[in-house]
Protein backbone atom coordinates (compact mmCIF):
# COMPACT_ATOMS: atom_id res chain seq x y z
CA UNK A 1 0.00 0.00 0.00
CA UNK A 2 1.24 3.49 -0.90
CA UNK A 3 2.28 5.90 1.82
CA UNK A 4 -0.70 8.27 2.06
CA UNK A 5 1.65 11.20 2.69
CA UNK A 6 2.97 10.89 -0.84
CA UNK A 7 -0.34 10.16 -2.56
CA UNK A 8 -1.82 12.65 -4.98
CA UNK A 9 -5.46 13.30 -5.79
CA UNK A 10 -5.03 11.20 -8.92
CA UNK A 11 -3.81 8.27 -6.80
CA UNK A 12 -6.84 8.48 -4.51
CA UNK A 13 -9.24 8.70 -7.46
CA UNK A 14 -7.67 5.57 -8.94
CA UNK A 15 -8.00 3.65 -5.66
CA UNK A 16 -11.58 4.87 -5.23
CA UNK A 17 -12.41 3.49 -8.65
CA UNK A 18 -10.64 0.21 -7.92
CA UNK A 19 -11.97 -0.58 -4.44
CA UNK A 20 -15.35 1.15 -3.98
CA UNK A 21 -18.70 0.26 -5.55
CA UNK A 22 -18.97 2.07 -8.89
CA UNK A 23 -22.35 3.37 -7.71
CA UNK A 24 -20.54 5.55 -5.13
CA UNK A 25 -20.65 8.60 -7.35
CA UNK A 26 -18.44 11.66 -6.97
CA UNK A 27 -19.02 15.23 -8.08
CA UNK A 28 -16.89 16.54 -10.97
CA UNK A 29 -16.60 13.26 -12.88
CA UNK A 30 -13.06 12.05 -13.52
CA UNK A 31 -11.58 15.12 -11.82
CA UNK A 32 -13.32 14.77 -8.45
CA UNK A 33 -12.04 16.89 -5.57
CA UNK A 34 -10.09 14.78 -3.06
CA UNK A 35 -10.47 16.68 0.20
CA UNK A 36 -7.71 16.37 2.79
CA UNK A 37 -8.54 18.88 5.53
CA UNK A 38 -10.93 21.63 6.48
CA UNK A 39 -11.51 24.41 8.99
CA UNK A 40 -14.63 26.51 9.27
CA UNK A 41 -15.96 27.10 5.76
CA UNK A 42 -12.66 26.29 4.03
CA UNK A 43 -11.43 22.93 2.78
CA UNK A 44 -8.19 21.88 1.11
CA UNK A 45 -7.62 19.09 -1.38
CA UNK A 46 -4.75 16.65 -1.41
CA UNK A 47 -2.89 18.77 -3.93
CA UNK A 48 -3.07 21.89 -1.75
CA UNK A 49 -5.87 23.82 -3.49
CA UNK A 50 -8.32 25.57 -1.15
CA UNK A 51 -12.08 25.90 -1.60
CA UNK A 52 -14.94 27.76 0.02
CA UNK A 53 -17.48 25.08 0.98
CA UNK A 54 -21.07 26.04 0.15
CA UNK A 55 -22.54 22.55 0.56
CA UNK A 56 -21.18 21.34 3.92
CA UNK A 57 -21.15 17.60 3.28
CA UNK A 58 -24.80 17.70 2.12
CA UNK A 59 -26.15 20.13 4.74
CA UNK A 60 -24.37 18.28 7.54
CA UNK A 61 -21.66 20.61 8.80
CA UNK A 62 -23.94 22.93 10.75
CA UNK A 63 -21.12 24.74 12.55
CA UNK A 64 -18.26 24.32 10.08
CA UNK A 65 -15.38 21.94 9.53
CA UNK A 66 -13.31 20.92 12.57
CA UNK A 67 -15.39 22.98 14.97
CA UNK A 68 -13.36 23.22 18.16
CA UNK A 69 -16.32 22.90 20.55
CA UNK A 70 -17.70 19.81 18.84
CA UNK A 71 -14.32 18.19 18.34
CA UNK A 72 -13.33 18.95 21.93
CA UNK A 73 -16.42 17.14 23.23
CA UNK A 74 -15.66 14.09 21.07
CA UNK A 75 -12.00 13.99 22.09
CA UNK A 76 -12.91 14.11 25.78
CA UNK A 77 -15.59 11.42 25.39
CA UNK A 78 -13.51 8.93 23.42
CA UNK A 79 -11.09 8.62 26.32
CA UNK A 80 -13.97 7.87 28.70
CA UNK A 81 -16.42 5.62 26.85
CA UNK A 82 -16.78 5.00 23.14
CA UNK A 83 -19.51 2.42 22.67
CA UNK A 84 -21.99 0.33 24.66
CA UNK A 85 -25.23 0.13 22.51
CA UNK A 86 -28.66 1.14 23.79
CA UNK A 87 -28.70 -1.84 26.15
CA UNK A 88 -27.02 0.41 28.72
CA UNK A 89 -28.15 3.96 29.52
CA UNK A 90 -25.41 6.59 29.31
CA UNK A 91 -25.19 10.23 30.30
CA UNK A 92 -24.62 11.40 26.68
CA UNK A 93 -27.77 9.71 25.33
CA UNK A 94 -30.11 11.00 28.04
CA UNK A 95 -28.64 14.49 27.90
CA UNK A 96 -29.13 14.59 24.13
CA UNK A 97 -32.68 13.24 24.35
CA UNK A 98 -33.60 15.88 26.91
CA UNK A 99 -31.99 18.61 24.82
CA UNK A 100 -33.86 17.60 21.67
CA UNK A 101 -37.20 17.43 23.46
CA UNK A 102 -36.58 20.89 24.95
CA UNK A 103 -36.21 22.47 21.48
CA UNK A 104 -38.80 20.36 19.67
CA UNK A 105 -42.08 21.82 18.41
CA UNK A 106 -45.48 20.83 19.74
CA UNK A 107 -45.85 17.84 22.03
CA UNK A 108 -42.84 15.77 20.97
CA UNK A 109 -41.64 14.29 24.26
CA UNK A 110 -39.74 11.04 23.54
CA UNK A 111 -36.63 10.23 21.48
CA UNK A 112 -35.17 7.20 19.72
CA UNK A 113 -31.69 7.28 18.18
CA UNK A 114 -30.44 5.69 14.98
CA UNK A 115 -27.28 5.74 12.91
CA UNK A 116 -28.69 7.58 9.86
CA UNK A 117 -31.59 9.50 8.36
CA UNK A 118 -32.68 6.44 6.41
CA UNK A 119 -33.03 4.46 9.61
CA UNK A 120 -34.84 7.35 11.28
CA UNK A 121 -37.45 7.48 8.51
CA UNK A 122 -37.84 3.70 8.67
CA UNK A 123 -38.44 3.92 12.42
CA UNK A 124 -40.94 6.74 12.03
CA UNK A 125 -43.00 4.88 9.43
CA UNK A 126 -43.07 1.70 11.51
CA UNK A 127 -44.06 3.75 14.55
CA UNK A 128 -46.93 5.38 12.65
CA UNK A 129 -48.13 1.96 11.51
CA UNK A 130 -47.89 0.45 15.00
CA UNK A 131 -49.65 3.40 16.61
CA UNK A 132 -52.56 3.62 14.16
CA UNK A 133 -52.89 -0.08 13.43
CA UNK A 134 -52.92 0.81 9.72
CA UNK A 135 -50.35 0.35 6.98
CA UNK A 136 -50.76 2.90 4.20
CA UNK A 137 -48.39 5.87 4.09
CA UNK A 138 -48.65 9.01 1.98
CA UNK A 139 -45.30 10.37 0.74
CA UNK A 140 -44.50 13.09 -1.79
CA UNK A 141 -43.26 12.96 -5.35
CA UNK A 142 -39.72 14.36 -5.59
CA UNK A 143 -39.11 13.31 -1.98
CA UNK A 144 -36.05 11.37 -0.83
CA UNK A 145 -35.80 9.12 2.23
CA UNK A 146 -32.67 7.00 1.72
CA UNK A 147 -31.29 3.71 0.42
CA UNK A 148 -33.11 0.89 2.26
CA UNK A 149 -35.98 -0.97 0.59
CA UNK A 150 -38.60 1.01 2.51
CA UNK A 151 -36.74 4.29 2.03
CA UNK A 152 -36.37 3.68 -1.70
CA UNK A 153 -40.10 2.99 -1.87
CA UNK A 154 -40.78 6.28 -0.08
CA UNK A 155 -38.35 8.06 -2.41
CA UNK A 156 -39.91 9.45 -5.57
CA UNK A 157 -36.80 9.74 -7.75
CA UNK A 158 -36.27 7.02 -10.33
CA UNK A 159 -32.44 7.48 -10.36
CA UNK A 160 -32.34 6.42 -6.69
CA UNK A 161 -34.72 3.46 -7.08
CA UNK A 162 -32.48 0.57 -8.10
CA UNK A 163 -35.22 -2.02 -7.53
CA UNK A 164 -38.98 -1.79 -8.13
CA UNK A 165 -41.22 -0.58 -5.32
CA UNK A 166 -41.25 -3.21 -2.60
CA UNK A 167 -43.78 -1.60 -0.25
CA UNK A 168 -47.24 -1.54 -1.79
CA UNK A 169 -48.71 0.52 1.06
CA UNK A 170 -46.93 3.72 -0.03
CA UNK A 171 -48.80 6.24 -2.17
CA UNK A 172 -47.21 9.36 -3.61
CA UNK A 173 -49.01 12.71 -3.64
CA UNK A 174 -48.07 15.66 -5.82
CA UNK A 175 -45.24 17.77 -4.42
CA UNK A 176 -45.79 21.50 -3.80
CA UNK A 177 -43.55 22.24 -6.79
CA UNK A 178 -44.84 25.71 -7.68
CA UNK A 179 -42.30 26.29 -10.46
CA UNK A 180 -43.48 23.12 -12.23
CA UNK A 181 -47.03 22.92 -10.92
CA UNK A 182 -48.53 19.58 -12.02
CA UNK A 183 -51.93 21.29 -12.19
CA UNK A 184 -50.62 24.19 -14.34
CA UNK A 185 -51.87 26.67 -11.75
CA UNK A 186 -50.29 29.66 -10.00
CA UNK A 187 -49.93 30.25 -6.27
CA UNK A 188 -51.84 31.60 -4.36
CA UNK A 189 -54.86 31.57 -6.69
CA UNK A 190 -54.37 27.79 -6.96
CA UNK A 191 -55.59 27.46 -3.34
CA UNK A 192 -52.82 24.84 -2.90
CA UNK A 193 -54.52 22.34 -5.19
CA UNK A 194 -51.59 19.95 -4.71
CA UNK A 195 -52.44 19.70 -1.02
CA UNK A 196 -56.17 19.40 -1.65
CA UNK A 197 -55.54 16.56 -4.10
CA UNK A 198 -54.25 14.40 -1.21
CA UNK A 199 -57.86 13.76 -0.24
CA UNK A 200 -58.68 12.25 -3.62
CA UNK A 201 -55.45 10.24 -3.50
CA UNK A 202 -56.53 8.73 -0.18
CA UNK A 203 -60.09 8.08 -1.36
CA UNK A 204 -59.05 6.46 -4.65
CA UNK A 205 -55.79 4.62 -3.94
CA UNK A 206 -56.01 3.56 -0.28
CA UNK A 207 -58.48 1.85 2.02
CA UNK A 208 -59.49 5.28 3.23
CA UNK A 209 -57.80 4.74 6.58
CA UNK A 210 -54.12 5.67 6.51
CA UNK A 211 -51.21 5.40 8.93
CA UNK A 212 -49.55 8.69 8.14
CA UNK A 213 -47.96 11.30 5.91
CA UNK A 214 -44.18 11.74 5.62
CA UNK A 215 -42.88 14.96 4.07
CA UNK A 216 -39.87 17.25 4.06
CA UNK A 217 -40.69 20.94 4.71
CA UNK A 218 -38.22 21.68 1.90
CA UNK A 219 -37.41 18.74 -0.36
CA UNK A 220 -33.63 18.34 -0.29
CA UNK A 221 -32.57 15.90 -2.99
CA UNK A 222 -35.71 16.98 -4.83
CA UNK A 223 -34.04 20.31 -5.57
CA UNK A 224 -34.99 22.47 -2.57
CA UNK A 225 -38.66 22.43 -3.54
CA UNK A 226 -40.18 24.78 -0.96
CA UNK A 227 -43.78 24.35 0.14
CA UNK A 228 -45.73 27.62 -0.02
CA UNK A 229 -47.56 29.09 2.94
CA UNK A 230 -50.75 27.18 3.67
CA UNK A 231 -49.69 23.94 2.04
CA UNK A 232 -48.97 21.95 5.18
CA UNK A 233 -52.07 23.16 7.04
CA UNK A 234 -54.33 21.88 4.26
CA UNK A 235 -52.33 18.67 3.75
CA UNK A 236 -52.07 17.73 7.42
CA UNK A 237 -55.74 18.49 8.11
CA UNK A 238 -56.64 16.00 5.38
CA UNK A 239 -54.25 13.41 6.81
CA UNK A 240 -55.83 13.78 10.25
CA UNK A 241 -59.32 13.49 8.76
CA UNK A 242 -58.41 10.02 7.50
CA UNK A 243 -56.77 8.87 10.72
CA UNK A 244 -53.11 9.40 9.90
CA UNK A 245 -50.24 11.00 11.80
CA UNK A 246 -47.88 13.61 10.39
CA UNK A 247 -44.16 12.79 10.13
CA UNK A 248 -42.00 15.85 9.47
CA UNK A 249 -38.70 14.81 7.88
CA UNK A 250 -36.23 17.41 9.14
CA UNK A 251 -33.09 15.57 8.00
CA UNK A 252 -32.06 18.56 5.86
CA UNK A 253 -34.21 21.38 7.24
CA UNK A 254 -33.54 20.94 10.95
CA UNK A 255 -31.32 22.77 13.45
CA UNK A 256 -31.79 26.34 12.26
CA UNK A 257 -31.00 25.72 8.61
CA UNK A 258 -34.10 27.54 7.32
CA UNK A 259 -33.55 30.68 9.40
CA UNK A 260 -35.07 32.09 12.59
CA UNK A 261 -36.67 28.73 13.45
CA UNK A 262 -35.05 25.56 14.72
CA UNK A 263 -37.19 23.37 12.45
CA UNK A 264 -38.41 23.78 8.89
CA UNK A 265 -41.98 22.88 9.78
CA UNK A 266 -42.14 25.79 12.24
CA UNK A 267 -42.48 28.15 9.27
CA UNK A 268 -45.96 26.73 8.69
CA UNK A 269 -48.66 28.04 11.02
CA UNK A 270 -51.21 25.71 12.56
CA UNK A 271 -49.18 22.54 12.03
CA UNK A 272 -47.50 20.33 14.63
CA UNK A 273 -45.77 17.05 13.76
CA UNK A 274 -46.74 13.88 15.61
CA UNK A 275 -43.36 12.36 14.72
CA UNK A 276 -40.21 14.09 13.55
CA UNK A 277 -37.04 12.66 12.01
CA UNK A 278 -33.59 14.22 11.83
CA UNK A 279 -29.96 13.42 10.98
CA UNK A 280 -27.24 15.23 8.94
CA UNK A 281 -26.76 18.59 10.73
CA UNK A 282 -27.50 17.19 14.20
CA UNK A 283 -23.88 16.29 15.01
CA UNK A 284 -21.74 18.27 12.54
CA UNK A 285 -20.66 15.18 10.62
CA UNK A 286 -20.72 12.34 13.13
CA UNK A 287 -23.22 9.60 12.19
CA UNK A 288 -26.46 9.85 14.14
CA UNK A 289 -30.17 10.12 13.41
CA UNK A 290 -33.11 10.61 15.72
CA UNK A 291 -36.86 10.18 15.88
CA UNK A 292 -38.97 12.33 18.19
CA UNK A 293 -42.59 11.48 18.91
CA UNK A 294 -45.42 12.38 21.22
CA UNK A 295 -45.52 10.30 24.38
CA UNK A 296 -48.67 8.45 23.28
CA UNK A 297 -47.16 7.48 19.94
CA UNK A 298 -43.77 6.51 21.39
CA UNK A 299 -45.47 4.39 24.06
CA UNK A 300 -47.42 2.44 21.44
CA UNK A 301 -44.27 0.52 20.37
CA UNK A 302 -44.58 -2.55 22.60
CA UNK A 303 -42.11 -4.88 20.89
CA UNK A 304 -38.38 -5.13 21.40
CA UNK A 305 -36.36 -2.17 20.18
CA UNK A 306 -32.59 -1.74 20.39
CA UNK A 307 -29.96 0.08 18.38
CA UNK A 308 -26.33 -0.98 18.25
CA UNK A 309 -24.98 2.38 17.11
CA UNK A 310 -27.91 4.76 17.67
CA UNK A 311 -27.07 7.37 20.30
CA UNK A 312 -23.56 6.03 20.89
CA UNK A 313 -21.63 8.24 23.32
CA UNK A 314 -19.35 9.79 20.70
CA UNK A 315 -22.11 10.85 18.33
CA UNK A 316 -24.34 11.89 21.23
CA UNK A 317 -21.81 14.31 22.72
CA UNK A 318 -21.07 15.68 19.23
CA UNK A 319 -24.79 16.30 18.75
CA UNK A 320 -25.15 17.98 22.14
CA UNK A 321 -22.17 20.22 21.45
CA UNK A 322 -23.49 21.08 17.99
CA UNK A 323 -26.91 22.01 19.37
CA UNK A 324 -25.34 24.06 22.17
CA UNK A 325 -23.28 25.97 19.60
CA UNK A 326 -26.33 26.58 17.42
CA UNK A 327 -28.33 27.90 20.38
CA UNK A 328 -25.55 29.84 22.14
CA UNK A 329 -24.34 31.56 18.97
CA UNK A 330 -27.90 32.25 17.78
CA UNK A 331 -27.24 30.52 14.50
CA UNK A 332 -30.89 30.24 13.39
CA UNK A 333 -30.96 34.05 13.48
CA UNK A 334 -27.66 34.17 11.59
CA UNK A 335 -29.05 31.73 9.02
CA UNK A 336 -31.94 34.13 8.47
CA UNK A 337 -29.75 37.22 8.13
CA UNK A 338 -27.05 35.60 5.99
CA UNK A 339 -29.72 33.69 4.08
CA UNK A 340 -31.34 36.99 3.12
CA UNK A 341 -28.00 38.32 1.86
CA UNK A 342 -27.49 35.10 -0.08
CA UNK A 343 -31.02 35.15 -1.52
CA UNK A 344 -30.81 38.81 -2.51
CA UNK A 345 -27.50 38.12 -4.23
CA UNK A 346 -28.83 35.08 -6.07
CA UNK A 347 -31.89 37.00 -7.25
CA UNK A 348 -29.59 39.76 -8.52
CA UNK A 349 -27.62 37.13 -10.46
CA UNK A 350 -30.89 35.75 -11.82
CA UNK A 351 -31.71 39.20 -13.23
CA UNK A 352 -28.32 39.21 -15.00
CA UNK A 353 -28.86 35.75 -16.44
CA UNK A 354 -32.65 35.44 -16.88
CA UNK A 355 -32.37 32.93 -19.69
CA UNK A 356 -30.74 30.08 -17.76
CA UNK A 357 -31.84 30.75 -14.15
CA UNK A 358 -35.51 29.82 -14.08
CA UNK A 359 -36.18 29.87 -10.35
CA UNK A 360 -34.55 30.90 -7.08
CA UNK A 361 -36.10 29.27 -4.02
CA UNK A 362 -35.51 28.13 -0.47
CA UNK A 363 -35.35 29.52 3.06
CA UNK A 364 -32.45 30.72 5.17
CA UNK A 365 -29.17 29.04 4.26
CA UNK A 366 -30.92 26.48 2.05
CA UNK A 367 -31.17 28.11 -1.37
CA UNK A 368 -31.57 26.61 -4.82
CA UNK A 369 -31.25 27.74 -8.42
CA UNK A 370 -33.18 25.81 -11.07
CA UNK A 371 -31.44 25.99 -14.44
CA UNK A 372 -33.45 25.72 -17.66
CA UNK A 373 -33.08 26.07 -21.42
CA UNK A 374 -34.60 29.54 -21.79
CA UNK A 375 -36.81 30.98 -19.04
CA UNK A 376 -37.05 34.32 -20.85
CA UNK A 377 -38.67 32.53 -23.81
CA UNK A 378 -40.91 30.42 -21.57
CA UNK A 379 -38.90 27.23 -22.20
CA UNK A 380 -38.50 25.52 -18.84
CA UNK A 381 -36.88 22.40 -20.23
CA UNK A 382 -34.44 21.27 -17.52
CA UNK A 383 -30.80 22.12 -18.30
CA UNK A 384 -28.62 19.62 -16.39
CA UNK A 385 -25.76 20.40 -18.77
CA UNK A 386 -25.80 24.00 -17.51
CA UNK A 387 -25.60 22.74 -13.92
CA UNK A 388 -22.61 20.59 -14.84
CA UNK A 389 -20.89 23.52 -16.53
CA UNK A 390 -21.55 25.78 -13.54
CA UNK A 391 -20.05 23.12 -11.28
CA UNK A 392 -16.83 23.16 -13.28
CA UNK A 393 -16.65 26.95 -13.41
CA UNK A 394 -17.20 27.37 -9.65
CA UNK A 395 -14.71 24.61 -8.90
CA UNK A 396 -12.08 26.41 -11.00
CA UNK A 397 -12.64 29.53 -8.91
CA UNK A 398 -12.50 27.71 -5.57
CA UNK A 399 -16.16 27.22 -4.64
CA UNK A 400 -17.91 23.92 -3.87
CA UNK A 401 -21.68 23.76 -4.40
CA UNK A 402 -24.32 21.04 -4.52
CA UNK A 403 -26.71 19.71 -7.12
CA UNK A 404 -30.10 18.02 -7.05
CA UNK A 405 -33.57 17.80 -8.53
CA UNK A 406 -35.18 15.02 -10.49
CA UNK A 407 -33.45 16.26 -13.64
CA UNK A 408 -30.10 17.15 -12.05
CA UNK A 409 -30.60 20.80 -12.97
CA UNK A 410 -30.92 22.44 -9.54
CA UNK A 411 -27.94 24.04 -7.84
CA UNK A 412 -28.10 23.56 -4.07
CA UNK A 413 -26.36 26.08 -1.83
CA UNK A 414 -26.15 25.38 1.90
CA UNK A 415 -23.05 26.67 3.74
CA UNK A 416 -22.45 26.29 7.48
CA UNK A 417 -24.84 28.23 9.71
CA UNK A 418 -22.05 30.39 11.17
CA UNK A 419 -21.09 31.88 7.82
CA UNK A 420 -20.38 35.63 7.72
CA UNK A 421 -20.93 38.43 5.24
CA UNK A 422 -17.48 38.21 3.65
CA UNK A 423 -17.88 34.53 2.73
CA UNK A 424 -21.40 35.14 1.38
CA UNK A 425 -20.01 37.94 -0.79
CA UNK A 426 -17.14 35.76 -2.03
CA UNK A 427 -19.44 32.89 -2.91
CA UNK A 428 -21.84 35.17 -4.78
CA UNK A 429 -18.96 36.76 -6.68
CA UNK A 430 -17.72 33.34 -7.81
CA UNK A 431 -21.20 32.24 -8.86
CA UNK A 432 -21.65 35.47 -10.82
CA UNK A 433 -18.26 35.10 -12.52
CA UNK A 434 -19.03 31.47 -13.32
CA UNK A 435 -22.33 32.29 -15.03
CA UNK A 436 -20.51 35.01 -16.95
CA UNK A 437 -17.91 32.49 -18.12
CA UNK A 438 -20.71 30.18 -19.29
CA UNK A 439 -21.92 32.82 -21.72
CA UNK A 440 -18.70 32.66 -23.73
Amino acid sequence: MSDKKTMTSADVRAKHKEFLFPSVANYYGDESVVLESGKGLRVKDLDGKQYLDFFGGILTLSVGHANETVNGAVKAQIDRLGHVSTLYPTLPIVELAEKLVSIAPGQLKKAFFTASGTEADETAVALAQVHTGRQEIIALRHGYSGRSLLAMSLTAHSPYRVVPTQIAAIKHAHAPYCYRCPFKLTYPSCEVACAQDIEELIKTTTTGQIAGFLAEPIQGVGGFITAPDGYFKVAVDIIKKYGGVFISDEVQTGFGRTGNKMWGIEHHDGVEPDIMTMAKGIANGLPIGAVLATAAIADSWKGGNISTFGGNPLSAVAASATIDTIVDEKLPENAFAMGKLLRDGLEAIQKKFPKVIGDVRGKGLMQGLELVKDESAGDRTPAPEAATRLFEETKKRGLLIGKGGLYGNVIRIAPALNIGKADIAEGLRIIDESFTAMQG
